[in-house]
């Protein structure tokens, strides 16, 4: 019986070798390009590497350099003048913890001495003066403020207050509310209203926030502010309840809501 060839026709195995071949060819030309198109690539960068060397040394020389002139300085210069700050504002600091723990009589005087110094000894203004960009420096601002706020020096205990600056718990806080108080004195309450709120935010703790959380009352009060008087009289007898201010806020609250 005679088998009929259609025209084009092609055995089942040659036209899957023709399909199998022309992939492989048209992957191999692609991979080929790639990596040409690569080698081009690395060698304008080498081109760019030798044609520019010595800029490139220079910039990273440069940058050692001043790498090394700072650990220098941290070393050699830093460290030790930090060290001998401190040691100079010891006797300061006695002055100032004698005069809040001392006889009132003599608190003026310790004051003085803690920002004048004595006894051949530098206190805090002199620190502040001959040893600026240390940590006793930024410390000693703190201190100072204190004095000049204790003394009824009120500008100048904002003055040197707001110099100081600390992520510490207690003492970041404190300085804030420092210059509230001073502010207070000064009678200017909505300035001091935003400083004790700047205190009670900058850290959450049992002992400044709700201190300055009463003192923001006592405040927002005097300048009539009665709802937020009461938020934040609420929020102490909330999260703080055992605190001492805790005691006063039912006084405080029957105040502001008596505004309403």
């Amino acid at each position: 019986m005679a088998t009929y060839k259609k025209r084009g026709y092609k055995p089942k195995k040659q036209v899957e070798e023709v399909l199998d071949e022309q992939p492989i060819h048209d992957e191999a030309s692609t991979t080929a390009e790639v990596f040409n198109t690569l080698d081009e690539g690395a060698s304008k960068t080498e081109e760019w590497v030798a044609a520019n060397q010595k800029y490139i040394f220079g910039v990273v020389g440069g940058i050692a350099l001043v790498v090394l002139a700072w650990l220098g300085y941290q070393k050699f210069i830093q460290e030790p003048k930090e060290l001998e700050a401190s040691n100079e504002m010891y006797k300061a600091q006695q002055y100032f913890d004698d005069a809040v723990n001392g006889n009132t009589t003599l608190r003026d005087s310790l004051y003085s001495l803690a920002l004048n110094g004595g006894e051949g000894k530098y206190g805090f203004l002199e620190i502040i003066d001959n040893y600026g960009g240390t940590k006793a420096a930024n410390l000693a601002n703190y201190y100072a403020g204190f004095s000049y706020l204790n003394m009824k020096k009120y500008q100048e205990a904002i003055d040197h207050l707001d110099k100081f600056s600390s992520d510490d718990q207690m003492l970041g806080p404190l300085a804030l509310g420092g210059i509230g108080d001073a502010f207070a004195q000064l009678k200017q309450a909505e300035t001091a209203l935003g400083y004790y709120e700047k205190a009670f935010k900058a850290k959450n703790n049992e002992f400044t926030t709700p201190r300055f959380l009463l003192k923001s009352a006592i405040t927002a009060i005097s300048v009539g502010k009665p709802q937020v008087a009461i938020t934040y009289l609420e929020r102490i007898k909330e999260e703080f309840a055992k605190s001492i201010e805790a005691n006063q806020v039912d006084v405080h609250l029957g105040k502001a809501k008596a505004m309403l």
